[in-house]
């Protein structure tokens, strides 16, 4: 059974790669935001979220496929994929928070 989730989990990081990219390049492709701030905060926010989900997927592949006699490295790849993982979470967390900052400047 444990063989299995870890399978579904890697499918899931390699399909969520591949719409990081397509993500990346649509947001690097927007048309210009002609100077209002709002809208390029959050454009910011959602490339740092793709960007920072990329290397989590890039870390998590490179632990998986690299040889597990080497320690040093496998335990930069956790931390990164760790710390990745968190800066993630934190840039979708303060799309809302943005938002509803702006709201309230605006009221």
């Amino acid at each position: 059974m444990h063989a299995s989730n870890l399978l579904c989990h890697e499918f899931v990081v390699a399909v969520s790669f591949v719409a990081c990219i397509i993500g990346l390049g649509l947001l690097w492709n927007c048309p210009d935001t002609n100077n209002d701030d709002q809208q390029e905060t959050e454009i910011i926010l959602f490339r740092m979220s793709f960007t920072y989900w990329l290397v989590y997927c890039v870390a998590f592949g490179l632990e998986k496929m690299v040889f597990h006699n080497y320690e040093p490295l496998i335990m930069t790849l956790k931390i990164t994929t760790a710390l990745s993982y968190f800066l993630t979470f934190s840039c979708i967390l303060s799309l809302p928070l943005h938002k509803f900052a702006v709201h309230r400047v605006e009221e």
